[in-house]
Order: structure tokens, then C-alpha cells, then sequence
């Protein structure tokens, strides 16, 4: 093990932006096709080491995975990566749509973030991997990492990185205005209301109604779980939107909107860039990733100090963890090599040597045991927050306390319609009941004109 070690500024990080995905109904499935060769697609972008080798081709956009490519190819004589940036996020998955639905044109491997694999595995565009021992790495994952890539005895992706949330707070604001940080939602409204009092003109943080992921996550720690689906039965599928704690939840939300107490800015824009770093939110409600973000934003105030803490609780009796993103490998079903493809994706991080770089070079938090529970990952020390050792202290509790999230197949149009009613909350068109109610009929009735079986 290696002791404390000190990070500097991180690039800018986005495996873990709650991305979107298109995908097509029940009907929409692919009968396979030859895999991916270098040939056949766009030219790897990294070097390849050992021509004689069997190549794998794959797409994934983390970042400095050229590094990490690197490394797998110089350790590996039988097989090499050929790697392709084939887009971020929605631009990816799109064009592995356009893949499908042509039967030809995927990779091998493809990064897919967690929340995004039903939306694939409904279509038949991904390989079980535990007849090609993934089952066999579960015990390297937390229980929650590995509930949200597996159904049943079926293994459709390897965990890579994760979101745990936590709480980035400026201290200097809240010193300033004599406010207290807040461990539960009940203190972080208290000190919302604070801090306008003692003369704070910004807000205690931002509420965006395109939050996605974010805001779902917010639904889950008081115990929301919208979709029951099992990729085993894929057309049936259990709708349970409209629950009293969603409802509670975004109340919370709303009346801090109503009050003027946090922002509604669009996340991820440049404004709310320029927001989160210039002093007008005294807080990022924040997974795991989010350091990397804040400290990576080129206009980042240095006089700013910046500290790490757990996310605050509803009952700190009961604390509920809960996660925001994160990325894993899949095997797409074109793959004409899916035992060596499986083989790739479990070992392309699966070194401590490979998560060295995505942890120091990529601010990515890793889901792999073997790195996540050593001295070296605890005892790093951020120069961004002035050498708190933040993984230690909120993000690795977090990491082990999260238990699974059960996203639907048809993700991407849920978020639409959350994002939809949630911003009709911020115009004064709904109320947060209201909301659930409407977003409850409006996933109900999609379900069912897609072909689902659907249970309330």
C-alpha cells in the first residue's frame, strides 16, 4: 500500500453526466451480426503494440482511457484494444441505435452508464456475460455495483466507476454569514433561509429541473422505487411513480423554489458552470465525479474554499445513501468474439496500475474492490479541498452503503417527462402532487402503448 498522496487540480470528468439514450419499442431488436473490426469501422485511435494479436474493438469516452489502453495493450500479447471515442453520452448511444437497428456497425465493448443497460438489454444488443465468468469477479464489487448490471443470474455489463453523493459546501460563505453546515434536509432548509437573512445574495445551491439522474437520486433516499423490471421478463414491468415519499420530496423542493431560497438553472449549462465556481450557490449537491468537475471549470475562484461532506439526511437515524451516474463495460450481441470481448471488459480495470490513472488522471471513482478498499485510495489528499482527504471521510461510506437502483427500459423518456413536469412546478402549473400523479399516468400509459405488461 502507498501512503497519502496528493492530487492536483483533475480534468473535467463525465462518465457520470446522466446522459440520455434512444431507444426504439419491443419490436426493435437485433438478430446480431458480425462484430466490429477495425476494417470494417473507424481506425483505432490508440497504437496498437502487437499486430499479430486479436484485436477488440471498443468505444468509450472516459476520460484519459487512451492511458488506460495503453497500459492494457503493453501487459497483453494475446489481445489488443482498438479504442474509438465514438461520442459522449447521448452521441454514443445513439449511433449504437442506429447500430442495432442495422444489425451491423457496434463494437465489441461498449461503455454504457448503468442507468442506460435496460434501455440495451430489452433489445437484445447485450451479451450475459457470466457464461464467460463475470460471475466469477462479483465478490470485487459491492453489492449495490453489481445489482446494477446483473438480473437474476444474468451479468450484462462490468461496474467501472461510480457516483456515491456527497455535499460540496463553500466554508468561507458559511463562516462569513454564521451559518451552520447542514447534516440533515430539515437543517440544509433552515440554513438556506439563514443565510438570505444574514445578507447571502446567491443561493444555498441549485434545483434543476433537468436534473435527471440527480433529482431521481433525491426521490430514491426517501425510499422511491418507480420501476420493478426484471431483463428475464422483459415485458413486464411494475410502475410505482406516485408514492407519498416522492411526493414529500419534491415538496421539500418546491417550497425552497417558491421561497426564492435555491436557484432553477439548468445544470450542466455555461452559466450554471460559471455559477457553481464564481460564489452564487453555497453548495453542489454532488456524486462522487463532481470534485472533478468543480475543480476542473478553467474560471474556478482559488480564494474559494471548498470542504466535502455527507449528503444530508432525511432521518440521520436511518441514513439512506444514494448514487448519481457511473459507467461499466458491456458486450454488445455483434460481437463475432464474445468470450474475448467479456475478457476485455472485465480486465481493462481490473490493475491497480489501470486505476491509478482513472483515479489521478480521470477523477474517476472506482467500483473495483481491489483498489477501492486500499490506503492509497482512502489517504488521497485534494489540494482543491485544501488536503481533506474526501474519499475517506464521504465518499467511500457512501459507495458502501448504496444498495442498487432499478432503472426502467424506457429511461430516457421517463427523465423527459420528469424534466417536463417537474419544470411545469417551477412555472406555478403543478403542484409537487401533482407532478407524481401526472408523471405516474403519463409512464403508465407509455408503457402499456410499447406492449409492457404493467403492474401499479
Amino acid at each position: 500500500m502507498q501512503g497519502n498522496r496528493s492530487l492536483g487540480r483533475w480534468r473535467v470528468p463525465t462518465a457520470g453526466l446522466g446522459a440520455m439514450v434512444l431507444v426504439a419499442g419491443l419490436g426493435a431488436c437485433s438478430d446480431g451480426g458480425g462484430g466490429t473490426t477495425p476494417a470494417e469501422g473507424e481506425s483505432c485511435t490508440n497504437s496498437i503494440l502487437n499486430d499479430e494479436a486479436t484485436q477488440v474493438t471498443v468505444w468509450a469516452w472516459y476520460p484519459a482511457f487512451e492511458q488506460v489502453v495503453d497500459q492494457f495493450n503493453e501487459t497483453h500479447d494475446d489481445v489488443q484494444i482498438c479504442w474509438t471515442n465514438a461520442g459522449q453520452g447521448n452521441d454514443q448511444y445513439t449511433r449504437f441505435s442506429t447500430a442495432i437497428e442495422a444489425g451491423t456497425g457496434a463494437p465489441d465493448v461498449i461503455m454504457l452508464e448503468a442507468e442506460v443497460l435496460q434501455s440495451f438489454t430489452i433489445r437484445d444488443a447485450l451479451v450475459d456475460l457470466a457464461p464467460y465468468g463475470a460471475a466469477d469477479i462479483q465478490d470485487d464489487y459491492s453489492e449495490g455495483a453489481w445489482s446494477d448490471v446483473s438480473s437474476g443470474d444474468a451479468v450484462y455489463a462490468v461496474p467501472v466507476d461510480g457516483g456515491p453523493m456527497g455535499m460540496l459546501y463553500r466554508e468561507d460563505i458559511f463562516e462569513e454569514f454564521g451559518v451552520e453546515v447542514p447534516t440533515t434536509w430539515a437543517d440544509f432548509a433552515l440554513a438556506a433561509q439563514q443565510l438570505r437573512d444574514a445578507g447571502y445574495d446567491g443561493h444555498i445551491t441549485d434545483f434543476p429541473t433537468n436534473g435527471r439522474a440527480l433529482n431521481t437520486a433525491l426521490f430514491a433516499q426517501a425510499g422511491w422505487e418507480p420501476f420493478t423490471y426484471d431483463a428475464g421478463a422483459p415485458t413486464d414491468i411494475g410502475v410505482n411513480v406516485a408514492t407519498d415519499d416522492a411526493k414529500e420530496v419534491l415538496a421539500y423542493w418546491q417550497e425552497l423554489v417558491e421561497q426564492d431560497l435555491v436557484a432553477t438553472d439548468d445544470a450542466f449549462t455555461t452559466d450554471y458552470n460559471t455559477k457553481l465556481v464564481d460564489g452564487s450557490y453555497a453548495v453542489y449537491i454532488a456524486a462522487a465525479w463532481g470534485p472533478g468537475y468543480l475543480g476542473g471549470l478553467s474560471d474556478a475562484d482559488e480564494d474559494a474554499v471548498w470542504r466535502a461532506a455527507p449528503i444530508p439526511q432525511w432521518d440521520v437515524e436511518n441514513p439512506v445513501q444514494i448514487n448519481w451516474g457511473g459507467s461499466t463495460f458491456a458486450v454488445t450481441s455483434q460481437s463475432s468474439q464474445p468470450e474475448l470481448a467479456a475478457r476485455v471488459a472485465m480486465e481493462v480495470f481490473g490493475t491497480e496500475e489501470a486505476w491509478k490513472i482513472g483515479i489521478e488522471e480521470g477523477a474517476l471513482f472506482p467500483l473495483w474492490r481491489p483498489i477501492l478498499e486500499t490506503d492509497y485510495f482512502a489517504d488521497l489528499e485534494y489540494p482543491f479541498f485544501d488536503g481533506q482527504q474526501i474519499q475517506k471521510e464521504v465518499f467511500l461510506p457512501a459507495a458502501a452503503a448504496y444498495e442498487g437502483f432499478t432503472f426502467s427500459p424506457f429511461q430516457n423518456y421517463a427523465y423527459d417527462q420528469q424534466t417536463e413536469m417537474i419544470f411545469s412546478m417551477v412555472e406555478g402549473e403543478r403542484d409537487a402532487g401533482q407532478v407524481m400523479d401526472d408523471l405516474q399516468a403519463a409512464l403508465v400509459q407509455y408503457a402499456n402503448e410499447q406492449g409492457f405488461t404493467v403492474t401499479e
